[in-house]
């Protein structure tokens, strides 16, 4: 118990250093949300990383999918660092980059607002942004519940104000600056610890080809009646197993919180750098997490009566001392993480978006950075009342409540996101049919889940389908709605003309 405090405090102690000395950097709206447009390949990869996966993968996702598809739901792991990373930086980053920059963006919403030169489609979707972002957030404290109780034997609702206090401390000391620079530490406990917790966990059932022959001898009807399906290639749930990649790894590019990376880095050649590192982490980080939750099934875990948030915690349950106290640290890493980035995407956009020009005409800089700390408080309080009511009346498990909220925002922002770094005929029109039905069907899939077709029940496949479907919404509605005046188009896109940008841009 020693040594567990002790490496809680010394974490604790470097976050909140780190904070302090970054709060030179969060003087100004600029500073504050984006670093100032100068963080490098490094700190941007692993912030980008280090947001995309959370307790919610490692105790949630993992665990869940896991024991639904066996050893294959290492897929996820490998459509994450493919599609998630490897081509979200590839397609989204420079192009991202060079136009919000051109545009004067700081966060998801702006760039709708400027881009399409609409100020009633910036609000809408910074309503949607802060309203589906709170479950996202809920869910991040969850994770952690089962862990915290396992090792400290103390109450869950001590750990989500402890976490919810200590995360707000750096980020509204500190600004972007201090979560970028925390993630890179928290990132280099994730890829440590992923690789110690599965290299003890396969030796504590005799190793990797022992592990394998136990997991080739689960058998269970109610699934399926191969003999070997939780150790073959595709798993007893092939399509299930696809929606869950095309969710988990697809959504990012849809996801405000991911995307604003892009708008921080600070040259073209961090982009290229900042790709090849990222991918390596979401392999390392994404892959082990699927992969250690693959064995699942051996774990001995009563899954009908703990859930399945209790599998990955069972696992390690049987660990030494020493190595539980990483995967607390491993955990709580990857949750801050996560948690800091939501909580400054959500309170940027609600200040720049709604508060500036709408309620308050001409705010000064320091104003609108005191609001957005403002609203980093209260929107850490209220996720934290809800995940506490959610994890005593058990709504949801922890996938359910990501899956709602990653569904909604990625169906809602990807294709029009895509589209408008890519296509000049893109339409005002489009993009608004596009978030209602985003959001709207995940909405819908929340409240009135039985009278959905069976295939679409499931908040994962809904929103796999919402993602999907707004990659054929947007253009057809483009198409038969009115264009943008051209002018406006064309200086919108003049950004991406080679000469008019600095050589060390």
């Amino acid at each position: 118990m020693v040594t567990k405090i002790l490496m809680l405090v010394l974490f604790f102690g470097v976050m909140i250093g780190v904070g302090v000395y970054c709060r030179k950097h969060a003087t100004d709206v600029s500073g504050f949300v984006l670093g100032g447009r100068n963080v490098g390949p490094w700190l941007t990869a692993f912030a980008y990383g280090t947001s995309y996966f959370s307790a919610v993968i490692f105790v949630g996702y993992a665990g869940q999918f896991g024991w639904k598809f066996g050893l294959a739901s290492t897929w996820i792991g490998l459509g994450n660092a493919i599609i998630g990373s490897l081509l979200a930086w590839a397609i989204l980053g420079r192009r991202t980059r060079i136009m919000t920059q051109h545009l004067h963006s700081a966060t998801m919403p702006d760039f709708f607002g400027t881009r399409f030169d609409s100020k009633g489609l910036k609000i809408f979707a910074s309503l949607i942004v802060f309203i589906f972002l709170i479950p996202y957030t809920a869910s991040l404290y969850n994770g952690l519940s089962r862990l915290f109780g396992m090792a400290f034997n103390i109450d869950y609702t001590v750990c989500i104000v402890a976490m919810a206090i200590l995360t707000g401390v750096y980020v509204i000391v500190g600004g972007y600056m201090a979560t970028a620079i925390n993630d890179f530490i928290q990132g280099i406990i994730m890829l440590v610890g992923i690789v110690a917790v599965i290299a003890a966990v396969l030796n504590s059932h005799g190793g990797f080809m022992a592990s394998l022959n136990e997991l080739a001898n689960v058998t269970d009807p109610a699934v399926s009646d191969t003999p070997g399906v939780f150790n073959s290639f595709f798993g007893p749930d092939p399509f299930g197993l696809l929606c869950v990649v095309i969710l988990t790894s697809l959504g990012t590019w849809g996801l405000p919180q991911m995307v604003q990376k892009f708008y921080a880095i600070k040259s073209e050649k961090s982009v290229q750098t900042g790709t090849v590192i990222s991918t390596i982490f979401a392999l390392i980080v994404a892959g082990g997490c699927y992969f250690l939750g693959g064995f699942g099934r051996i774990s001995g875990v009563d899954v009908a009566g703990k859930g399945f948030d209790a599998i990955i915690p069972g696992m390690i349950e049987k660990l030494s001392p020493f190595l539980i106290s990483v995967v607390v640290i491993l955990v709580l890493s990857a949750s801050m993480s996560t948690l800091s980035s939501l909580v400054l995407t959500s309170s940027s956009t609600l200040t720049l978006d709604l508060i500036k020009g709408t309620i308050i005409k001409k705010p000064k800089d320091k104003t609108m950075v005191l609001i957005m700390r403002v609203f980093i408080v209260i929107f850490i309080a209220i996720s934290a009342v809800i995940a506490v009511i959610q994890y005593k009346n058990n709504v949801t498990f922890i996938a359910q409540l990501m899956g709602v909220s990653w569904g909604a925002l990625a169906g809602a922002f990807l294709a029009p996101f895509i589209y408008s770094l890519y296509w000049k005929g893109v339409t005002k029109l489009a993009v608004v049919v596009n978030f209602i039905f985003g959001a709207g069907i995940m909405t819908a899939n929340l409240f009135w889940r039985p009278s959905f077709p069976e295939v679409l029940q499931s908040p994962i496949n809904c929103g796999a389908f919402a993602m999907l479907a707004g990659l054929v919404i947007v253009p057809v509605i483009s198409v038969i709605t009115p264009k943008l005046k051209k002018e406006k188009v064309e200086d919108v896109f003049s950004c991406y003309i080679k000469d008019e940008i600095p050589a060390d841009k």
